[in-house]
């Protein structure tokens, strides 16, 4: 059972949402607006936000940022805003999905359970041990890059990273994978569970905060129009 934070306005959306999120097991806890919701948040430590971007009291954006500062927190954006623009913004924010309305409580249930999988810290049977690599830059300095596997945390010269799930997802895919050409629909497909039109771009989104969380050292090679090769030599 998960403790999952609902930040929706509409009451007969939210309440459909508690429900179905009972039936999973989980236990929500409601908010109509965002007073008080990013306090109450740092304080208990949600497993999960599921937040509506227009709220009556402010923007939900805003609050995911300043959420993100105080806490690592996934964030699941439940909105009417369907540009690509607007999910580009929740990616860059640091949002772990975006689900536009009108929407399937199916469809949400499904991306509740995937986000709940990957920052589980839980190992899956069989899973465990860590991933560990080397890179010299430029300047020849060596960098170091660990990966936990069983409880996904990074460490990158000796410094925790903290990254989203879906950040995790995406690199940990290509450091298992290190210099095989990955395409950014095998990357939507195997990383982030799902295939959006015109998603492509939030998959560069994701590694240019992946870059940035790195800060700058290029693990990952960008190979024009086709994808991303993870460059790092193991360390044995």
């Amino acid at each position: 059972m998960a403790k999952i934070f609902v930040v929706e306005d509409n009451a007969g959306l939210s309440d459909a949402i508690v429900s179905y999120l009972a039936i999973e097991g989980h236990e929500a806890v409601l908010f109509d607006r965002l007073q008080g919701f990013v306090e109450s948040a740092r304080m208990a430590m949600p497993a999960l936000v599921i937040l509506d971007v227009m709220l009556p009291d402010g923007n939900g954006f805003a609050a995911a940022r300043q959420l993100k500062s105080k806490a690592d927190i996934p964030i699941l954006f439940l909105t009417a805003r369907s540009s690509e623009s607007d999910r580009i913004t929740g990616f860059e924010l640091g949002a772990d999905d975006y689900v536009v309305k009108p929407f399937s409580m199916r469809e949400l249930m499904l991306r509740v359970r995937s986000i709940l999988a990957r920052t589980s810290t839980v190992s899956d049977e069989g899973a465990g041990g860590s991933l560990a690599f080397t890179l010299q830059d430029s300047d020849g300095i060596t960098h170091t890059l660990e990966f936990d596997e069983q409880v996904h945390s990074l460490t990158h010269d000796a410094t925790v990273v903290r990254l989203t799930a879906a950040e995790w997802k995406i690199l940990h895919h290509l450091a298992t994978h290190h210099g095989v050409l990955i395409t950014r629909e095998q990357i939507l497909g195997q990383c982030l569970d799902y295939l959006v039109e015109g998603s492509e771009r939030s998959v560069n989104t994701h590694m240019k905060n992946i870059r940035a969380k790195l800060d700058k050292v290029n693990w990952v090679e960008t190979v024009r129009g086709f994808g991303y090769r993870f460059i790092g030599d193991v360390r044995i």
